[in-house]
């Protein structure tokens, strides 16, 4: 099993927006990033678990964690010229952009904030803290997986 981190902008879709989803799952669409792309194609796995991270929000943080429930597929809002993720150059007997679904496992009771993640030092080569990574998909390692879920019970 792979960890991740999922970036959404909770004015676009926010934890609550799955929390009322059908079954509380959806599809994690509207990725036009080539690594990211590859990372959804070649390493995100039915199974493998993600946190949930709010950002372009006061305070941006973690929020809960979702499971892989359906991995890459055609993302068929690239061909769709009223989606703002709409790609003229993709093509759907070549698509050019994935997407895969999630299902809401828990959400957590406090955010742990963006602040929060970079005071503790155990967490400093998370992709996330890194300088200038701006990527709405990152893995997440085993050990930085293990704190973080022992961060989200302490309270603040």
């Amino acid at each position: 099993m792979n960890y991740w981190l999922l970036k959404s902008e909770p004015d676009t879709f926010s934890i609550d927006d799955l929390a009322r989803a059908r079954g509380q799952r959806t599809e994690w669409d509207g990725i036009r990033n080539y690594q990211v792309r590859n990372m959804i194609r070649d390493r995100i796995k039915t199974g493998d678990l993600a946190f949930f991270y709010h950002s372009n929000c006061r305070p941006p943080g973690i929020v809960g964690i979702v499971e892989v429930v359906r991995s890459a597929y055609p993302d068929p809002s690239a061909w769709n010229p009223r989606s703002p993720y709409f790609d003229p150059k993709s093509d759907p007997q070549q698509p050019r952009w994935l997407m895969f679904d999630v299902r809401l496992v828990k959400r957590f009771d406090r955010t742990i904030s963006l602040k929060e993640l970079r005071s503790e030092p155990r967490l400093a080569e998370m992709t996330l803290l890194k300088r200038g990574n701006r990527l709405s998909i990152t893995p997440v390692d085993e050990k930085q997986w293990q704190l973080i879920l022992a961060l989200s019970r302490h309270t603040m």
